[in-house]
């Protein structure tokens, strides 16, 4: 056994501590995660943490259409061709300036049509702003690092502004705020606070250049990722505006708070789904593997499976271990043990289809898996708001999901491949 640990770590010992070196920085994020978590989830009332946690989710959203997908060719070039970073940062840039009216008409659109009730546009306006210009600006430096092999900086970065998120989050509980509106001052703050250190400390020193024919060659992928990374979002983060809508803030703060404990099982997986990514674009051949797909599959599920497992068994001893609103909360992480994993497999199979070049499909997939997850969603909530029936019928739905993903998936990676996976 030794003898073998050895030689996959002699064959692939470059790829183990890239991907140690990741986990590490998802270990950091999760301890402080939960830090953040139990003091909002908390202080505000669960009708306001769910108003916050849908707002959230809206930025997270319309944040994909920031430079209409132009990451993706940043990303690209910085993984094979990092020599142009400096002059595809320069486009980048200017595609985040002209998406901006469109980001703000959306913006304004969801607002009128589901917030304007429950929060006031400036609250909303400070969730928005957090969100698509300082979060999402903090992602497109970790982005480019880990293009550029420099995972374990990344992952400091990362690291660095959840801490700010939750440093703020613990002032504002220590100073005794509780309004939404107070939390949405706290939140935007170190939200900016936290972008730019991260653009001033972390982000490459390049050369800024001007060369409109590179980017109008990689157009339409940057295009075509965008609306794949919008409907990846919206099938993973629309659910909350569904909840909202049809079930009214007390429903979505529940639903919120149970997703919130079924995502943070998500950041080792997605550490992995960055490496596998960019292992397939180096080399194809990588998902030939025999059983590779089965084995992947069953290492997410059951990392997925047991993450929530041990949050359900802590805080069926411990009720009161994530604080007072949670304990309310907490028999119902025993419902929902398959969704975490069913969710993370859906995603795996997206990034699947982004490394094998299959943006097309992959906006189809997604366009469908998040139809189907609306219309499950919704059937559910007008079928019942109690949470004793709607929360273990999750499971189904997120297995009705992973099916139809995984069914829409691997024929399309077996095309592009030209050979049985």
């Amino acid at each position: 056994m030794i003898a073998l640990a050895k030689t996959v770590y002699g064959r692939h010992g470059g790829l183990i501590r890239a991907y140690m070196s990741m986990v590490s920085g998802s270990a950091a994020r999760l301890a402080l995660s939960l830090v953040y978590f139990i003091c909002i989830a908390n202080v505000l009332p669960i009708s306001d943490f769910g108003l916050f946690a849908t707002a959230s989710a809206t930025g997270v959203m319309v944040s994909r259409s920031l430079a209409f997908g132009f990451i993706s060719p940043l990303y690209r070039v910085a993984t094979v061709k990092p020599r142009l970073v400096g002059t595809y940062t320069l486009g980048f840039l200017i595609a985040a300036l002209l998406s901006l009216p469109l980001v703000a008409a959306i913006c304004g659109a969801i607002y009128f049509m589901l917030f304007r009730g429950d929060m006031a546009p400036g609250i909303f306006l400070r969730f928005m702003i957090a969100e698509i210009l300082c979060w999402r600006g903090l992602e497109v430096v970790s982005i480019v690092l880990n293009g550029l092999g420099r995972f374990g900086v990344s992952s400091i970065m990362v690291v660095m502004g959840t801490a700010l998120r939750t440093l703020a989050a613990l002032a504002f509980v220590t100073l005794s705020y509780s309004t939404l509106s107070d939390w949405s001052w706290f939140y935007l703050g170190s939200n900016i606070l936290a972008v730019a250190i991260a653009i001033i400390h972390f982000y490459p020193r390049r050369r800024l250049r001007w060369r409109p024919r590179l980017y109008v060659r990689r157009w339409a992928d940057s295009v075509t990722v965008a609306g794949a990374e919008i409907l990846f979002y919206v099938q993973s983060e629309f659910d909350k505006l569904v909840v909202l809508a049809i079930g009214g803030p007390a429903v979505s703060g529940i639903y919120a708070i149970i997703m919130r404990l079924a995502d943070l099982t998500a950041l080792p997986v997605r550490s992995f789904n960055m490496l596998l990514v960019q292992a397939i674009m180096r080399a194809p051949k990588t998902l030939h593997r025999p059983f590779a797909r089965p084995l992947i599959e069953l290492a997410v599920a059951g990392v997925s499976f047991a993450a929530i497992l041990s949050m359900a068994l802590y805080l069926k001893f411990i009720p009161n271990g994530l604080g007072k609103n949670v304990s309310e909360i907490a028999p119902f992480v025993l419902m929902i043990l398959l969704v975490p994993g069913f969710r993370n497999l859906v995603e795996y199979h997206s990034e699947l289809l982004y490394a094998t070049g299959r943006t097309v499909r992959r906006v189809v997939n997604l366009s469908l898996v998040g139809a189907s997850k609306v219309a499950l969603l919704s059937g559910l909530m007008l079928w019942s708001v109690d949470p004793t029936l709607w929360v273990p019928t999750l499971n189904g739905v997120y297995l009705a999901l992973y099916l139809a993903s995984a069914l829409l998936t691997y024929p399309a990676i077996a095309e592009a491949t030209d050979r049985p996976i």
